[in-house]
């Protein structure tokens, strides 16, 4: 049976939110979920593109309501970045091993959101060999994926 975050990635839609003037913008989930086909949404309105596609400064401004968001923020931005979600009647968050804080799953918990946090987006994206197969080798092997 595959896992909660194994599920996640089988949704069509998601948006990517980043803050790329302080830290690098979730480029590597990003094309990965690109190239599996689905439609991803770059939210950082730090930066006026990524990977050549047009950012966006918000949830509120994406052209579809999308199926689930990647948060891979500074920690202090992501219990805003949670609650935003939240009102934008988004329901699936994944927040990138990291980027979450106890202010931020509180925040998810009273929203009722379901929230997935601890892992590395990519070790579920990525195909091939990589650092992040080897990764989810042992993250298999720990029982944790």
């Amino acid at each position: 049976m595959p896992s909660a975050q194994e599920q996640f990635w089988t949704q069509r839609s998601f948006a990517f939110v980043g803050h790329s003037a302080r830290q690098p913008f979730p480029r590597l989930s990003y094309g990965e979920a690109r190239k599996r086909g689905k439609a991803v949404y770059p939210v950082d309105a730090s930066v006026a593109e990524v990977e050549g596609d047009r950012t966006f400064a918000d949830l509120a401004s994406l052209p579809e309501k999308v199926d689930g968001v990647v948060l891979e923020v500074p920690p202090e931005e992501t219990a805003g970045w949670v609650e935003r979600a939240a009102a934008a009647g988004l329901r699936r968050v994944w927040i990138h091993a990291g980027c979450d804080t106890p202010e931020a799953l509180e925040a998810a918990r009273r929203a009722g959101l379901e929230v997935l946090t601890g892992h590395c987006a990519v070790m579920y994206l990525s195909q091939g060999f990589s650092a992040h197969a080897v990764h989810r080798f042992f993250t298999r092997l720990a029982g944790r994926y």
